[in-house]
């Protein structure tokens, strides 16, 4: 900057005492706060809205950080009267940010805008986050110096991304929602627009006029925080064909209950996790088929399952004697125990006292626990995250075969051989790397389409291969004799139906596929390049 514009800028600078600093390193604090909250906000309703939350994270980040860099660069055409445009500034960002929940979920449920409108969202907000910081650090170093402003600023700017990177999981987003939480942010932003208008007000020939927009914008964010679900409720009736009964964002997922007619729906981020008008088309396979070919089912183990569908069905086996159910999310399994509506479809399974419910990553569980079981039935959400795809590993199968007891049985659901070919067939290729036995089988399923399931046996090696074979036959023959001599109260799984699951036409047969490792997460690169085509 040459002299004069200095000159310029000192003479329009206030004059900072030590707690007109401190206001504005606490400023630099709270700005820092709420440019996380808005990244993990936008990340989040992404990844609720598109899938992949890998690919939203690291775009919603890289963008952020250019937009604020083309803010940085910006700033330096600021010369006159960087207080009131640091204010002016503020306030801008509370508006824009405190709606973003809102605006997103306008382009998602009535344009086909959604990834523009982000882009231009990221790109407001990261530009004005991006110009204040510098402006920030130019007020202080009147005061402080250069040396000394820029390691309070970038302190007090690390220390709020800590803060926000904590506050975010953990209390926010379970406790107020994206959209609650977003209207909160704003509001923050307004304060410390209001706060440095009344603090320096000696300074700002027009901070009246500031203190205004400070409370229009306020009064704004203050009625949408109130009415915030409301609002929710008003674009999720565009997002879902049915009336919604309940949702209710918890620490891990958004979870929204639908009912039409006698059709019930559970969704958990905007994904389908079931239907009552065919949900035991799908349980009844993924249960029945491996209890009935264990060599006992005495302990039993549900990885998933918060719903209670699969105890349900598991309990109708009279030798179940403990049935650990463990789920990472305790709100799902608390609306299963209480929710009328759940209760009555899962048949009050969730409060039987043979069944013991652990929230916990089921992961960690495996990992840390020692107990063994006869059946392991893994009924999680599909892989289109690596937190979720870590589940899906050969390191987590060999985890889970260290915990199968002798003549063991374990199934996982592994998404649709019809839609996501090559996901399906990596799951069982990644089964088949750990046990002796695989054979995978599916079912088709109205609400779904064509769903697939991977059993594997702990047992010995001659029955290796079993997707085709003498050895298949065995299996099917005994499965159906089973099925006839050990009858339990089904409305789809007969002898007659268990015997065509395990066909795969043309369309379904196996594909080449990677076996999925912690350290590569191929299966979640697989799921996601499937299902984008048909999205």
């Amino acid at each position: 900057m040459d002299p004069t514009s200095s000159q310029q800028e000192e003479h329009l600078q206030p004059g900072l005492t030590a707690s007109h600093t401190a206001l504005l390193l606490v400023s630099v604090a709270i700005i820092s706060i709420c440019a996380i909250l808005y990244e993990l906000l936008i990340s989040t309703i992404s990844s609720y809205f598109q899938g992949s939350s890998i690919l939203h994270f690291s775009l919603v980040i890289g963008l952020f950080l250019s937009f604020m860099g083309l803010g940085s660069y910006l700033s330096k055409f600021v010369i006159r009267g960087l207080l009131r445009w640091f204010i002016l500034f503020e306030i801008w960002l509370g508006i824009i940010g405190g709606f973003s929940s809102a605006i997103l979920y306008l382009a998602f449920s009535l344009t086909p805008y959604f990834y523009l409108t982000a882009f231009i969202l990221l790109g407001t907000l990261g530009t004005l986050i991006g110009l204040e910081i510098p402006l920030l650090t130019r007020m202080i170093n009147r005061y402080e110096g250069l040396r000394d402003a820029m390691a309070k600023v970038l302190s007090f700017d690390y220390l709020g991304a800590l803060i926000a990177s904590v506050l975010f999981p953990l209390l926010l987003l379970p406790t107020l929602g994206v959209m609650r939480t977003a209207f909160g942010i704003g509001m923050l932003n307004l304060v410390v627009a209001a706060l440095n208008t009344w603090q320096f007000r000696a300074d700002l020939p027009d901070y009246r006029r500031m203190i205004i927009l400070c409370t229009l914008g306020g009064g704004l964010l203050l009625a949408g925080f109130g009415y915030s679900f409301q609002i929710t409720r008003f674009f999720e009736n565009f997002l879902y064909q049915d009336e919604i009964m309940l949702s209710r964002q918890s620490a891990y997922q958004q979870i929204v209950i639908t009912q039409w007619n006698d059709d019930t729906r559970l969704f958990l981020d905007g994904n389908l996790q079931f239907s009552s008008k065919d949900e035991y088309r799908y349980h009844e396979p993924l249960v029945h088929i491996p209890l009935q070919l264990a060599a006992h089912t005495g302990r039993i183990l549900i990885l998933g399952g918060g719903d209670g569908m699969v105890a349900r069905e598991v309990l109708k086996h009279a030798q179940v004697q403990t049935v650990d159910l463990v789920d990472l999310d305790p709100e799902i399994t608390r609306l299963a125990t209480s929710h009328p509506v759940l209760i009555r479809l899962n048949d009050s399974s969730m409060l039987d006292p043979r069944v013991r419910i652990v929230n916990e990553d089921g992961y960690k569980f495996i990992e840390n626990g020692t107990d063994l079981y006869d059946v392991i039935i893994i009924d999680l959400p599909d892989p289109n995250h690596t937190a979720l795809g870590k589940l899906y590993t050969a390191e987590f199968y060999g985890l889970i075969s260290r915990r199968l007891a002798a003549g063991g049985v374990v199934v996982t659901q592994s998404t649709s051989p019809y839609f996501a070919p090559r996901a399906f067939w990596c799951i069982h290729h990644t089964l088949a790397s750990v046990f002796p036995a695989t054979i995978p089988y599916q079912v088709y399923v109205p609400s779904f389409g064509q769903w697939g399931f991977n059993l594997a046996l702990k047992t010995s090696p001659r029955l290796a291969g079993l997707h085709a074979g003498p050895a298949q036959d065995s299996l099917l023959h005994s499965l159906t004799r089973r099925l006839q001599e050990r009858p339990v109260s089904l409305r789809y799984l007969t002898p007659a139906i268990a015997a065509t699951l395990f066909v795969f036409d043309g369309d379904t047969q196996a594909v080449p596929a990677e076996v999925n490792h912690l350290d590569n997460q191929i299966l979640v690169q697989y799921y996601e390049n499937s299902w984008n085509q048909w999205r």
